[in-house]
């Protein structure tokens, strides 16, 4: 009799057994866009009923699966095709944005649907962004009325905050932007934002995405200056959007000249270079003297390891300006000038605490330099200070105030005395 057991046959693959609960009733596009029309196309262009229905469906149908769908519809009746076209096999409704009376209240209507159907259902939040960025993408498919009641939802929605200034990123594709469909859309959109909201609030959007200095990218590289976004933007009524883009080139052009000034002073370059290339920036940028003297000093100020210790930075720093006073002279032309440097001086000593002692010694330096004169800094002394530090530094500067006071008045007297003589000469 053999030892071997007999074996036994197995079966391969494994069986698993699926729990009622966990079972879902599956939809393709088609049937999810079949059951979303008949349901929009019974309540006929009630807003209200829509977003009642669009509430009570989320509850029936797979909202998270089909969200492109979804949206889709709402926007442009049905399902769209590759490039922004209404898909051939499948039904459509009039019940959508594209379909809508193209003016505000009626977008503002269509922007609470969206805005009350994403409320309900947070999980599509994320879903419509990526649909409005897609949407600008199919700009070039979409009819001239379509494009306008897509801008004023999208500049209602921004201005709402349904969501991010981010989706301005499809309007720089490159096709939309070569063929002037970007800045087209853009003007209309602008326009609605604007009319919900101030420029304040607009820049605040834009500058939360990195996007307030790339604006000038929905124009063609070689009409890509603030010179032809400034005339176009205003021409189309958008003056406030205009001077905030001029505003912003002006911003990041002192940037970029501060980082250069920094560098050039750091490499010791002569000072008669440094004052060319400035005063080349000014007539470049149209720069003013008193925003150019700020740089000046701070790049001048920054380039330096100070000191920790009071009685020796006061030393380092009047020793420094001794050699940068040249490069600060031709940029105080002007009383403002000069008053606005006495305040970068006022608030750079308050900020950094070890220059406390030192404002006095600065200004009598830059006096004696011919930077400063003796008008600017008795208008400092008695109405221009800022408070920082006010009540140390007008002590400090009291007794050079008197001098210059009785100076002043010694000025006067010798030239009445002059004055007197000539009288009697003649």
């Amino acid at each position: 009799m053999s030892n071997q057991k007999q074996q036994k046959p197995t079966l391969t693959g494994q069986r698993f057994k699926t729990r009622k609960r966990d079972e879902k009733e599956r939809f393709d596009p088609c049937q999810f866009q079949d059951s979303i029309i008949q349901g929009l196309n019974q309540t006929g262009t009630d807003l209200e009923a829509v977003a009642k229905f669009l509430d009570a469906s989320g509850a029936k149908l797979d909202y998270r699966r089909y969200a492109e769908t979804l949206f889709d519809i709402l926007v442009a009746g049905g399902m769209l095709a590759p490039g922004g076209t209404l898909s051939d096999e499948v039904t459509s409704t009039e019940v959508c944005l594209f379909k809508a009376q193209e003016d505000m209240e009626t977008m503002q209507a269509y922007a609470q649907v969206f805005n009350k159907l994403i409320r309900r259902y947070k999980y599509l939040e994320k879903g419509f962004e990526e649909e409005i960025k897609k949407l600008l993408l199919f700009l070039k498919g979409f009819t001239e009325s379509d494009r306008t009641k897509l801008a004023m939802l999208t500049g209602i929605l921004l201005a709402n905050g349904n969501i991010s200034a981010s989706i301005l990123n499809s309007l720089f594709n490159e096709n939309l932007v070569k063929e002037g469909v970007s800045t087209c859309f853009a003007v209309k959109l602008f326009k609605s934002w604007l009319s919900e909201k101030d420029i304040g609030s607009v820049a605040a959007s834009l500058r939360k995405v990195g996007m307030d200095n790339r604006l000038m990218e929905l124009f063609p590289a070689n009409k890509r200056s603030c010179e032809h976004f400034a005339k176009y933007f205003t021409d189309a009524g958008l003056k406030e959007l205009s001077d905030f883009v001029k505003n912003q080139q002006t911003i990041g052009a002192r940037k970029e000249l501060q980082k250069e000034l920094q560098q050039q002073i750091s490499q010791g370059e002569p000072l008669k270079d440094i004052i060319a290339y400035i005063r080349e920036e000014i007539k470049k940028n149209n720069i003013s003297e008193q925003t150019i003297i700020g740089l000046i000093w701070f790049s001048v100020m920054s380039c330096v390891e100070w000191n920790k210790k009071e009685e020796l930075v006061t030393e380092q720093a009047i020793k420094h300006l001794k050699q940068y006073s040249p490069l600060l002279k031709p940029f105080t032309s002007q009383g403002i000038s000069e008053l606005t440097l006495l305040l970068k001086i006022q608030e750079y000593c308050y900020d950094n605490i070890h220059f406390m002692k030192a404002f006095q010694k600065i200004v009598v330096l830059l006096y004696k330099a011919d930077v400063l004169n003796e008008e600017s800094i008795l208008k400092w002394y008695n109405e221009a200070h800022v408070p920082k530090g006010k009540s140390i530094f007008l002590v400090q500067m009291k007794s050079f105030v008197e001098w210059l006071k009785n100076a002043e008045e010694e000025s006067e007297e010798e030239e009445e005395e002059q004055e007197q003589e000539e009288e009697e000469a003649e």
